[in-house]
């Protein structure tokens, strides 16, 4: 009868062992579920202050790209980078507060920038952005006592230009670009030397051309094709002929076709603008966004020299077509005039835009803007000998960025005015894989950390 006895207390004991171990487990796995929610809530606000960081840094680094600064090769001394970093705060605060932490839209106070400048050199300025959230408030770790955390994450953008960085640089490939290949000639008077970029080392030679606008009063220096049939009816684009010879600010018309062409034309589809129905595939490359990156050239592996081949199809009303697809473009046909560079600062960088009476987001006429269908790239080629060897292919040198009616002037007879923006230089000794950057500008604007 004991034995009986003591077995049936072991059996109560372990009844209640049970019951414990239960209860524990319960405990701890409760704890680690509401544990798993704060953690889950950290990383959360950890990803959304980095992704509010890498936009603050992309947006003021790009305003720096489109600035004009960095075509300055002493913007740092001449205080031109200075200027361009105090828009370039400015926007990158309004970027980052337009973004969440935890459910809360960040303040000035949380987002940290250089107080001074952007780091790196006049070419490659860089920006770094901090986000720092120090009251995140957490739901189940308040238990041990933590009612708040601290979440913080930086981002470093930076804005590169070849043009200045010397022989060797890495170059660059830009969207976007149109088909307009202009001659290595500047059409400033002022400078004795009349290139726009040496060949070689692809370096800025015509500083005076940054900021350089077109006369209103003379079209002699407007922006024209060099390709329209003489007047006895010859094709100007063909080698032999004496009008072929290059001349500034005269561009050759790129090959368009959308198949095989150097600039394929987009969609018809894609392009959306006032007057653009039934554009052919020229005017598309216009008006539109050529997806193909076209790079600068690169005389070591593994980008080889990208060849552009020159339109010499005779076409009588090329200067017409150029006219429609630029004011297609820039907004400047049946709505009012197209977007242009801000008047009220000096005609030199930083460089600033405004809204057009015909720009198409509703509420934006007369303000202050970042970018603009205005602001294209043009590739600059090689004409040191002409022509060459093997025309109509020629190489790609440098780009000018220009902005287009830069006082909301429709272009009828397709003489176009210009107002140059940045000047990007890689000449034949830029080496290595392209930068693709984020965009049209000639100036890669790209996250360098994180990586």
């Amino acid at each position: 009868m004991r034995l009986k006895k003591n077995i049936s207390g072991r059996k109560n004991e372990q009844g209640i062992i049970i019951t414990l171990v239960a209860v524990f487990m319960l405990f701890v796995v409760g704890a680690m579920a509401a544990l798993s929610i704060d953690v889950a809530t950290l990383y959360t606000a950890r990803s959304e202050a980095q992704l509010a960081a890498d936009a603050a840094a992309l947006a003021a680094a790009r305003v720096l790209a489109n600035s004009g600064a960095t075509s300055d090769p002493n913007s740092l001394s001449d205080g031109l980078m200075t200027s361009a970093w105090g828009l370039a705060q400015t926007v990158a605060l309004q970027v980052a507060e337009q973004n969440q932490v935890g459910g809360t839209n960040l303040t000035a106070a949380q987002v940290i920038l250089p107080p001074i400048g952007p780091g790196g050199t006049s070419a490659n300025p860089t920006v770094t952005v901090k986000v720092q959230v120090t009251t995140l408030p957490t739901f189940f770790a308040r238990i041990w006592g933590t009612k708040f955390v601290t979440v913080a994450a930086s981002a470093t953008a930076e804005a590169y230009n070849p043009g200045t960085s010397g022989s060797g640089a890495i170059p660059v490939a830009p969207v976007c670009v149109k088909p307009w290949l202009l001659p290595n000639m500047s059409p400033n008077p002022l400078p004795a030397n009349p290139r726009i970029f040496d060949p070689a080392s692809g370096a800025i030679l015509d500083t005076n051309l940054l900021g350089w606008p077109t006369p209103a009063a003379s079209g002699n220096t407007h922006l024209k094709t060099k390709c329209s049939p003489t007047s006895g009816g010859t094709a100007n684009c063909l080698p032999a002929s004496p009008a072929n010879a290059p001349a500034a600010w005269q561009y050759y018309p790129g090959t368009t076709d959308p198949a095989t062409g150097s600039f394929p034309a987009p969609s018809a589809t894609s392009v959306a603008c006032t007057g653009c129905a039934g554009f052919n595939p020229y005017q598309l490359s216009i008006a539109g966004c050529v997806q193909t990156p076209i790079s600068c050239y690169s005389s070591a592996p593994p980008s080889p020299a990208q060849i552009i081949n020159i339109d010499t199809t005779r076409d009588a009303n090329r200067d017409t077509e150029t006219g429609d697809a630029v004011n297609g473009l820039t907004h400047a046909t049946a709505n009012g005039w197209g977007d242009s560079v801000d008047t009220a600062a000096p005609p030199s960088p930083p460089f600033q835009f405004v809204a057009g009476f015909g720009n198409p987001i509703p509420g934006l006429a007369g303000n202050a803007m970042m970018v603009s269908d205005s602001l294209v790239t043009v590739p600059v080629i090689d004409t040191s000998t002409w022509p060459p060897a093997t025309y109509p292919q020629v190489q790609i040198i440098g780009f000018v960025q220009l902005f287009l009616n830069p006082y909301g002037d429709p272009s009828p007879n397709g003489h176009i005015r210009t107002e140059v923006i940045n000047l990007v230089g890689c000449g034949t000794g830029a080496t290595g894989t392209p930068i693709l950057g984020n965009g049209a500008s000639p100036v890669a604007v790209r996250l360098i950390s994180p990586p």
